[in-house]
């Protein structure tokens, strides 16, 4: 994978991407998820290169996205948590995904090798409960016989910001870890018992690789870039698994798409020997009614070819595509749910 210069081309947790003065005006723009920041750069690039449209995202974290989509001072807003059929029509959106895929526990231990240490939802819960405070305690030992383990205080990084890589984090937690559910429960935001915050999957990354001992949440593909030292994690199944594409397909492969509005599927603690218990899935925000039909119309084209034309470099980045058979039901929905300020369809 091409992840150095990909990465080296990315500014993450920027403002922008891929904007100049010229183009900004003609410019789409976005904000929202942190998570599927590195495809939509990527995506953002190919996109450039085919058409000479530009897009201008802000990678601000999921709360940040939803509050200006609804403010209406973007033309799109990204989230990893799925809004409820009620909140999209109280404020007159539509939601559809985007694109699939994992979210990993990091630590920065010495001597421990990416992959090598094992947890579960009941062993993380408990030390973001603040219940387990040192690496060598003896539910972690039980995790790993013969591992070498410190007997450092362990720091917990958390998101700062309103994040639905939390939610995605907290879910699973509360799926697996019952007093995690009843003290800190699920949310894009919600009261760490204890912890340092980071803006972004960028500022956790940032937090975990300078501090010994701490453990964090991250998006798959940051983790890989830094280098961090990911966990392997117990799933649904009971199942240790290491992450990677084919597991988040496999965890994907559970989703019931017409089963809710907006597509509002949780992919988290999915049943299934090869499913990979952090998985995600992160939505598009629209309005119904489009003030600028035709900027409205070039954000449906972006995801179109993004869904036609994105699904190699996705795969490259270790985020799940789209099946055809959702993009199908996806882009139906665009004809029957987006229209102009006149109230003619766009798509």
């Amino acid at each position: 994978m091409r992840m150095k210069q990909l990465f080296a081309s990315m500014l993450i947790g920027s403002a922008t991407i891929f904007t100049s003065s010229a183009t900004l005006a003609a410019d789409m723009t976005g904000a929202g998820a942190t998570f599927p920041y590195p495809i939509y750069a990527k995506w953002a690039e190919m996109y450039k290169k085919s058409t000479g449209n530009g897009l201008n995202y802000q990678s601000v974290g999921s709360g940040a996205g939803i509050k200006q989509i609804k403010a209406k001072t973007v033309d799109f807003g990204a989230s990893d948590m799925p809004l409820p059929a009620a909140e999209l029509d109280a404020d007159g959106l539509v939601q559809f995904p985007a694109i699939m895929g994992g979210v990993v526990t990091v630590v920065n231990l010495d001597g421990i090798a990416p992959g090598a240490m094992k947890l579960t939802g009941q062993v993380v819960g408990d030390i973001y409960l603040g219940k387990i405070t040192k690496w060598n305690a003896p539910e972690i030992v039980a995790l790993n016989p013969g591992m070498k383990l410190p007997a450092d205080d362990i720091t917990v990084v958390h998101r700062a910001d309103g994040s639905g890589t939390s939610f995605l984090f907290t879910d699973f937690l509360s799926k697996t870890n019952p007093e995690f559910k009843t003290k800190i429960g699920s949310g894009t935001a919600v009261k760490w018992a204890l912890g340092l915050g980071g803006k972004g999957n960028d500022g956790v990354a940032a937090n975990v690789q300078r501090i010994k001992g701490s453990i964090g949440y991250v998006e798959w593909a940051y983790a890989k870039k830094n280098k961090m030292s990911h966990t392997q994690l117990k799933n649904k199944d009971g199942v240790f698994l290491q992450p990677d594409d084919d597991n988040f397909k496999a965890a994907a492969a559970s989703a019931e798409w017409t089963k809710t509005p907006g597509f509002a599927v949780v992919l988290t603690d999915a049943g299934g020997k090869q499913s990979w218990p952090i998985t995600g899935v992160s939505y598009i925000l629209m309005h119904k009614s489009q003030a600028d039909g035709a900027k409205g119309k070039e954000v449906l084209k972006f995801f179109d070819w993004a869904y036609k034309n994105g699904t190699a470099a996705a795969a490259e980045l270790d985020y799940v595509p789209m099946p055809a058979s959702v993009t199908k039901l996806v882009e139906d929905s665009w004809k029957a749910n987006l229209k102009d300020a006149s109230g003619k369809a766009i798509w």
